[in-house]
């Protein structure tokens, strides 16, 4: 998952739309206490320096170094560098130990996960009781209809350089497994859904295209056509 983003992950840096901060408030109230947060995924940090508004410190994990270089520098928040092949007992220490973690949060990322482990080590570092996991994503954009009718079109185009994984968040996450009980927003096959409101440039909303993995595999693939390499078996699997 890692190398989908590492080439663009400047642009990810500043295109990417950011998160409500009432969204952050809400899950605060549902954690009883507000220690400490692991998020997951974290990216350039968006919500990382989001949560740590409302707890004493965020543990933010990514296995690109390239996002890690960009993310959002702040006091609270501790960023490093994991791999696909580290140990479910490195993560638990990572994180203080189990029972530690009041809030885990994936944002626009649990899609790419090992959901087995990631679950698994999760329930290790959940404080029990009043520890709570969230994961959400963005998967649609509405801006007028004449405007969403060619986006349509437009997204349409892209789907055969999508990663197989990315269907989760196209279906809003309804085939999510998500073996938790719920708190009351959300659960599984059934998650809430939220309006996510940003005001952007045109320019703004293009670099945000731009940053998709789908547009990066369909340059690369292009890229391999021109030198005359078979592009077919190059597909993310």
């Amino acid at each position: 998952m890692a190398g989908l983003f590492d080439k663009q992950s400047e642009l990810y840096a500043t295109a990417r739309p950011d998160y409500p901060p009432e969204w952050f408030a809400k899950l605060a109230m549902l954690t009883t206490h507000h220690k400490l947060v692991w998020d997951v995924g974290t990216g350039n940090g968006q919500a990382a320096v989001c949560a740590a508004e409302h707890y004493d410190m965020v543990i933010a994990t990514d296995v690109s170094e390239a996002q890690i270089r960009c993310a959002t520098v702040h006091p609270k928040v501790r960023y490093v560098q994991t791999s696909v092949s580290t140990a479910a007992d490195e993560l638990v220490r990572l994180l203080g130990g189990e029972g530690m973690v009041d809030l885990v949060i994936v944002a626009q990322a649990v899609h790419w996960f090992d959901l087995p482990f990631f679950y698994s080590v999760a329930t290790r570092v959940l404080r029990k009781p009043g520890g709570v996991i969230a994961v959400w994503g963005y998967n649609d954009v509405e801006v007028s209809p004449v405007f969403d009718s060619v986006f349509k079109l437009f997204h349409a185009t892209t789907l055969p350089y999508w990663d197989p994984r990315i269907l989760f968040l196209f279906d809003a996450y309804r085939s999510l497994p998500f073996p938790f009980e719920s708190v009351g927003v959300g659960s599984e096959g059934n998650p809430e859904m939220l309006d996510l409101e940003k005001e952007v440039s045109f320019e703004g909303f293009i670099d945000m295209l731009a940053s998709w993995s789908a547009i990066l595999t369909a340059k690369q693939l292009d890229f391999l056509s021109c030198l005359g390499q078979t592009p077919s078996n190059k597909l993310p699997k």
